[in-house]
């Protein structure tokens, strides 16, 4: 038996089996490195008034701001009452304001106030580190390759059926 053989019959026992252990589940080392960002992003922002959850629709808005809830909701891939809650706590701490739209009265847009726009630097630095923290035993080669596949398996995930949700349908 060589060492091809090896690895064909590793996966057939696998698949055969219904026991995943953690180490051997993909879903489940994403998640845990999610959880591990966020903890550690929630170190470095809390100081800053925010809370973790509120950062990648700040991402959204400094990239372009105008944005309606539901644009929100596809850019950062969360369900209409997740966004709701968080726009109304960012908006009850000063970060953002909602406006009617100067181009469609009927539509609401959200801002940045002040604050908010002021807290790029310091929050975008936050989130640098802990990606460097993250990334630092891994080569540039390497760093990229992971990017690039986790783009992939976020694309394959978001075409699959299983994951429509009903923001797809909010305009």
């Amino acid at each position: 038996m060589n060492a091809v053989d090896n690895v064909q019959d590793e996966a057939t026992r696998d698949a055969a089996s219904p026991r995943l252990r953690a180490e051997e589940s993909l879903g489940y080392q994403v998640n845990l490195a999610a959880r591990l960002f966020a903890r550690a992003l929630a170190m470095r922002v809390e100081p800053l008034g925010l809370a973790p959850g509120q950062f990648p629709v700040l991402l959204a808005l400094w990239e372009s701001e105008g944005r309606t809830q539901g644009e929100l909701c596809r850019l950062v891939q969360v369900e209409q009452p997740t966004m709701a809650n968080t726009l109304a706590r960012m908006e009850r701490d000063g970060l953002i304001q909602r406006k009617p739209d100067p181009r469609d009265r009927r539509r609401t847009v959200i801002r940045l106030t002040t604050r908010g726009r002021d807290l790029e630097s310091p929050a975008v630095a936050s989130a640098r580190s802990i990606n460097a923290r993250a990334l630092e035993s891994l080569t540039s080669r390497e760093q990229s390759e992971l990017r690039r596949m986790l783009g992939i398996i976020a694309a394959n995930l978001s075409l699959h059926p299983d994951n429509a949700t009903q923001q797809e349908e909010t305009p």
